[in-house]
């Protein structure tokens, strides 16, 4: 896996100017970018999934330009093959389980049928332990079910790399633990990059081994430019103020 970042986005609101110039170059498959609340990184995934538009820059994963401002390329979010995890995992109320993990196979708006799973999705139903459960509705599973049933419905439609946006952050600290420990077990199973952002050292520590952290909008510390970019050790990752 190769990843180029290179972007630039000035955001200017009633109470505060901000500016993204954020510069990385990887070859991880676990990238982590580190960083407080406010320092760029969701808007950083944001660009990178198609979600955001930079002023200018270019995103190259695995030698496919995804976004180039000199040469007029800006791929659409559904054609990018890359999958974006919302930090509350956005799945659809009022479909079932099976129905929300079908529906990243679906083409336009129409709902899954409750009948069959599609092959694809059962292939994820089962990897993901989430048999049991496939006539459920999200209202009635657990925390970490949802994060199952979040990433087999990225993966259902064979993404290139998925992105996390702080996937624990609204957790209490028990559960944040064991459903940090069980995405570092699908990670190891699964062979899919993922970058997950977060501003907790533990997640980090356990879910990356490059980390990128992030301050004000821009990389801190090194990144691009590197013939290896920076990894910091878990003893490095203190947030200071």
């Amino acid at each position: 896996m190769s990843m180029h970042v290179a972007l630039r986005k000035q955001m200017t609101s009633r109470e505060r100017q901000f500016a993204l110039d954020i510069e990385f170059e990887s070859t991880s498959r676990r990238i982590a970018l580190f960083g407080p609340s406010g320092a760029g990184k969701s808007l950083t995934l944001r660009a990178i999934a198609g979600l955001l538009a930079p002023d200018s820059g270019r995103i190259v994963l695995n030698g496919r330009a995804l976004f180039d401002s000199e040469a007029g390329i800006d791929i659409r979010p559904q054609e990018r093959r890359v999958a974006y995890l919302f930090q509350d995992y956005a799945l659809f109320p009022h479909l079932t389980v099976a129905q929300n993990i079908a529906f990243g196979i679906s083409k336009g708006w129409r709902n899954p049928g409750r009948r069959a799973p599609h092959p694809d999705a059962e292939r994820w139903i089962d990897a993901f332990g989430l048999r049991e459960i496939v006539g459920q509705y999200p209202s009635e599973i657990s925390g970490g079910q949802k994060q199952r049933v979040a990433l087999a419905r990225a993966l259902v439609a064979k993404p290139d790399i998925v992105l996390l946006d702080e996937p624990f952050s609204a957790l209490d600290p028990d559960l944040r633990t064991r459903m940090r420990n069980e995405l570092r077990t699908l990670q190891s199973s699964l062979d899919v990059p993922m970058v997950v952002i977060s501003h907790d050292p533990e997640d980090v520590e356990i879910l990356a081994d490059h980390v990128l952290e992030v301050r004000e909008g821009r990389i801190f510390g090194g990144g691009y430019g590197h013939q290896h970019p920076p990894v910091y050790a878990p003893a490095d990752l203190q947030l200071t103020s």
